[in-house]
């Protein structure tokens, strides 16, 4: 059955019904049949993506006690790691960015917490936006918005939007799923290209959670989807499940690339991993300033990465890096498409 479903899969004429991808996602890891279903999300990736792997960059432009207070986050308040807020000078994000672009990322994220002010954010961003070169891809990773929001934010020079309903959402957070979802239609309506990701992944999930948020990161729409891990906050009620092995969301990683089409090119998995982009993972994130994953305030000195080892992590992996602006957003999309048409 798991070899009809991945010849399906590879296929891309007709999506993976829920039983399907149930069975791919139930299939033992170690076996035959996982074996296989990594191979095919690698194969998939390399389709989807005309064999040009990428790496993204995240700049946090700050960190404070945040009242949507997810479980599995550093910011939130509940769990007490901070207590102060901290903003970065504009100044320094203007140079942090520029240095991921002459790192050579392939897009540029800069990323708030949820409280940080709409307005304020528009307003660093177009700072920033004025001191990248014209081609450098400018991608926001912020909280709930309106259409008229997104828009907003498409004028200050962002192509895309990052935003996921995350795994727990409603039970682990204080947010509402219905309006993280409304969020990634508005992110579509306003014309920006949207990145999500089946997040974060804990051993406590049930193959109908991951199911049930996998359909959801298909339905969006997205540039990439992928999946991550969640790094457990110590001393947080969630940290009693422990961490996903890397193998095991290897082969997460690659079913969530054959549950989607080949419309989206992207595959992300966070944090780097060699085994996770050996499986399919085609996109990674390198890191500065806050993290919702660290405890440390300036994350570049602790679990964030740099461009250059997320290069490296994919090198390891067989991928060739794209040089120069993201292809999953914008006009080189449709010219992967028609690649992958012939």
């Amino acid at each position: 059955m798991i070899d009809r479903i991945v010849e399906k899969a590879l296929d891309g004429e007709d999506v993976l019904t829920p039983d399907e991808i149930a069975a791919l996602f139930d299939a033992p890891l170690f076996s035959w049949e996982s074996a296989r279903i990594i191979a095919a999300g690698r194969e998939k990736a390399s389709r989807a993506c005309d064999a040009k792997a990428e790496v993204h960059a995240q700049l946090g432009l700050n960190l404070a006690p945040c009242p949507g207070n997810c479980l599995f986050c550093s910011f939130a308040a509940c769990n007490g790691v901070f207590e102060h807020a901290v903003e970065l000078p504009v100044e320094e994000v203007i140079r942090q960015a520029r240095q991921f672009e002459s790192d050579g990322a392939n897009a540029v994220f800069l990323m708030a917490t949820a409280q940080y002010p709409f307005e304020r954010f528009v307003d660093v961003a177009s700072e920033v936006r004025r001191n990248l070169c014209e081609e450098t891809v400018l991608v926001a990773n912020f909280g709930d918005m309106s259409v008229e929001q997104a828009a907003k934010l498409k004028d200050a020079g962002f192509a895309g939007v990052y935003h996921a309903l995350r795994l727990g959402e409603g039970r682990d957070t204080k947010l509402n799923p219905d309006t993280r979802v409304q969020t990634m239609r508005n992110v579509r309506e306003a014309g920006l290209s949207l990145g999500t990701c089946l997040e974060p992944v804990g051993n406590e999930h049930t193959t109908e959670e991951l199911v049930e948020k996998t359909i959801v990161t298909r339905d969006v729409q997205p540039c990439y989807s992928g999946a991550a891990r969640r790094i457990p906050v110590p001393n947080t009620r969630l940290a009693k499940f422990g961490v996903t092995s890397e193998a095991r969301m290897a082969h997460i990683i690659a079913v969530v690339r054959l549950a989607l089409g080949y419309d989206v090119p992207g595959n992300c998995t966070h944090e780097p991993n060699v085994i996770g982009c050996a499986a399919g993972a085609n996109l990674l994130w390198a890191e500065t300033g806050s993290n919702p994953r660290d405890t440390q305030e300036k994350t570049e000195d602790a679990r964030g990465m740099t461009v250059p080892q997320c290069r490296e992590v994919l090198a390891e992996a067989e991928w060739e890096v794209l040089e120069g602006p993201s292809a999953f957003y914008g006009g080189a999309r449709e010219e992967i498409m028609a690649t992958v048409a012939k």
